[in-house]
């Protein structure tokens, strides 16, 4: 597996930038970056899974199965994956879902002067490297707007 890094800075206070990344209606807002539809169904809460959801032509749903390692309010939250999930089906036995096993997604929130940085490190399968530089940028630069959007608002 690929480790892949990306950074960015938010006008906007950290539990807004936190909040925005992982409540559900904006969850699914900046996702979409890497699929229409992406969604998750699950709790955030430290040992909880949680699946990472799109919706497939036939629209059943696939994605990935994950558990929640740890989660810092509004300063990190680690994910393990534990496999895919099929036709709404988990999996984490079959070779495609041995692929991302064990993979890690990690989510480092700090703020200084009203400024969040968020620090996002990726385990990817070789074959999703290029998809992902391309796609958790945007999502990221997304993911900024809507925070900087919320923040406005609530002066």
């Amino acid at each position: 597996m690929e480790q892949l890094h990306f950074t960015i800075r938010i006008d906007a206070p950290v539990h807004t930038v936190w909040s925005t990344m992982l409540d559900a209606s904006t969850y699914r807002d900046w996702t979409r970056a890497f699929h229409e539809g992406s969604h998750y169904v699950g709790s955030w809460a430290e040992g909880s899974t949680i699946r990472f959801l799109a919706p497939g032509e036939d629209a059943s749903h696939s994605g990935l199965v994950a558990t929640v390692v740890e989660n810092r309010p509004d300063e990190f939250i680690s994910l393990e994956i534990r496999g895919a999930v099929s036709r709404g089906i988990d999996d984490t036995t079959s070779a495609h879902a041995r692929r991302f096993a064990g993979a890690h997604e990690d989510y480092s929130f700090s703020e200084s002067d009203g400024v969040t940085t968020l620090v996002v490190t990726v385990d990817t399968d070789e074959e999703f490297t290029a998809m992902f530089a391309a796609d958790w940028p945007r999502a990221l630069a997304r993911l900024g707007e809507l925070a900087e959007e919320r923040a406005a608002t609530a002066d």
